[in-house]
C-alpha cells in the first residue's frame, strides 16, 4: 500500500535491520585478549566434513519428506483430492410435484405482456390458453392499448410476438390475446370449486418486471368479494385469496395448485388503509377463480365479448341492517326492481331484504353482486328474503347482460 507503514515490518537503517548487531570495527576487538586459534591442519578438514554431511542429510530429509507427502496426501498434484468436504455426485432430479418440478412445467407456458398506446405503457403477465396462440391476461394490463395501441407477448425462450386483442371485459378484468405462433403448451384450468382453504399454491409471473418469478403460499380464503376500478368500469370478483407474494406485474399470471393446474388468475393485492396505490405484497393477494376464467375466455374467443348474470334489482348501499336491502323506490332513473326482470318474476319487491344466496349469508351489497357474477346466465339461485318480518325463499333464474 503506497504511503502506508507496516508497524511489524523491519525498518530500514542504513541497509541493516534495526535490531541487528552493529558492524564490528577494528578498535572494539582490541579491548579483549584474542582466543588461541586451533591448528588448521588438525581440525579444519574434519569440521568441513561434518558440515558437509549435515547439509547432505538435511537436503535428503527434505527431499524424501516432500516425496512422501505427495504420495500419501497428493500435495502439489493437479486435481489432487481436497482435504475439505466435497459433496457427492447425488441425483439432482426434482420430483414433478415439488415446487421446483411444478415451476419447471409452468414457466414455459407463462408469458410477459407489454402494452403501449404510443405515449404510456403497462406490463403484466399472461398464460397460454391454447396451443394455437391464445393467451389470457387481465384487462387492466392491456386496456390502454385497446384502441390504437400495441401489445407484445414475450415468451420464456426470449421470443417476442405482437398480439391481437381478441376480446376483453372490464366486468371480470379478463382479456384474451392471439399471437401468430403454434405448438404452444397450454396450462390446464382446474376446477376452482374443488379448492379448499389451506391448499398449497404457487404464483408465477413478472412482478415489477422480473420475469419468471415464482412464489409460494396457500389459499387463505375463498369467496372473497373484491371490487376494483370505479364507475362503469368496476370489476366484481368472487376471489380466491392467497398469501403467496403477488406484486404489480403479477397481474394476469397463473396461480397453480400442487398438481400444476391453474386455480386462478392473479389480479389484485390488498393495501394497508391510507395507501393511495399498490406498492407491494402484504400477503393479501386475490385471484379470479379458474371456473370464471374458463367461462369468460371461451366467450371472448367465440364472440369477442362476454356476458354476465343479473337478478334485476338495485341495492341500497346506505342500508346498515342484517342482509342487503333492495331500494325502496326508483332513484335517478334506476328501477328498484326491473319490470319483467329475473327478480320481478321471482316475486322480489322494493324494500325486500335479501339474507342469503344458496344458503350463504350476505351482509354487504358487493358480497351479493360477486356471488351472482360467479354464476352463469340461466343458472338458478335460491334467495332467502325478508319482508315485513316474514322470511321466505325464492328461486331466481339469472338474466344476462353484455359486458
Amino acid at each position: 500500500m503506497h504511503g502506508a507503514v507496516d508497524p511489524f515490518a523491519p525498518h530500514s537503517s542504513g541497509g541493516r535491520h534495526p535490531y541487528a548487531a552493529p558492524a564490528t570495527t577494528g578498535g572494539v576487538a582490541d579491548l579483549f585478549p584474542r582466543p588461541q586459534r586451533p591448528d588448521p591442519h588438525r581440525r579444519g578438514v574434519a569440521a568441513g566434513v561434518v558440515v558437509l554431511l549435515v547439509l547432505v542429510a538435511l537436503l535428503a530429509g527434505l527431499l524424501l519428506g516432500g516425496l512422501g507427502a505427495r504420495a500419501i496426501f497428493g500435495v502439489g498434484r493437479a486435481g489432487a483430492p481436497s482435504t475439505l468436504p466435497v459433496s457427492s455426485a447425488a441425483d439432482v432430479n426434482r420430483a414433478p410435484d415439488s415446487v421446483a418440478g411444478i415451476a419447471a412445467a409452468v414457466l414455459p407456458s407463462t408469458v410477459y405482456v407489454q402494452a403501449t398506446d404510443g405515449t404510456q405503457g403497462s406490463s403484466g403477465t399472461g398464460m397460454v390458453l391454447r396451443e394455437d396462440g391464445y393467451v389470457v391476461t387481465n384487462n387492466h394490463v392491456i386496456e390502454l392499448a385497446a384502441e390504437n395501441g400495441q401489445v407484445v407477448v414475450i415468451f420464456s425462450d426470449g421470443g417476442e410476438e405482437e398480439a391481437k386483442i381478441v376480446g376483453r371485459t372490464a366486468d371480470y378484468d379478463l382479456a384474451v390475446l392471439k399471437v401468430d405462433r403454434t405448438g404452444l403448451q397450454p396450462l390446464v384450468l382446474a376446477d376452482s370449486d374443488a379448492v379448499a382453504v389451506g391448499d398449497p399454491v404457487i404464483a408465477v409471473g413478472a412482478p415489477l418486471g422480473l420475469e419468471g418469478t415464482v412464489t409460494t403460499g396457500i389459499i387463505s380464503a375463498l369467496n372473497r368479494p373484491v371490487r376494483a376500478g370505479g364507475g362503469a368500469a368496476s370489476t366484481f370478483i368472487n376471489a380466491i385469496q392467497t398469501d403467496a407474494a403477488i406484486n404489480p406485474g403479477n397481474s394476469g399470471g397463473p396461480l397453480v395448485d400442487a398438481a400444476g393446474q391453474v386455480v386462478g388468475i392473479n389480479t389484485a393485492i390488498a393495501q394497508a388503509s391510507g395507501t393511495p396505490q399498490a406498492t407491494g405484497s402484504i400477503g393479501l393477494g386475490f385471484a379470479i377463480p379458474s371456473d370464471q376464467v374458463r367461462r369468460t375466455a371461451e366467450q371472448l374467443i367465440a364472440d369477442g365479448r362476454a356476458t354476465f348474470p343479473v337478478i334485476g334489482v338495485a341495492l341500497d348501499t346506505r342500508y346498515n341492517g342484517e342482509g342487503v336491502q333492495v331500494l325502496t323506490d326508483d332513484q335517478a332513473g334506476q328501477a328498484a326492481v326491473t319490470p319483467g326482470g329475473p327478480g320481478d318474476d321471482a316475486g322480489i319487491r322494493p324494500g325486500d331484504v335479501i339474507l342469503s344466496i344458496d344458503g350463504r349469508p350476505v351482509t354487504d351489497p358487493d358480497e351479493l353482486i360477486v356471488a351472482i357474477r360467479s354464476r352463469a346466465p340461466g343458472d338458478q339461485v335460491d334467495l332467502e328474503v325478508r319482508r315485513d318480518g316474514d322470511e321466505r325463499h325464492v328461486t331466481v333464474v339469472l338474466g344476462e347482460e353484455t359486458s
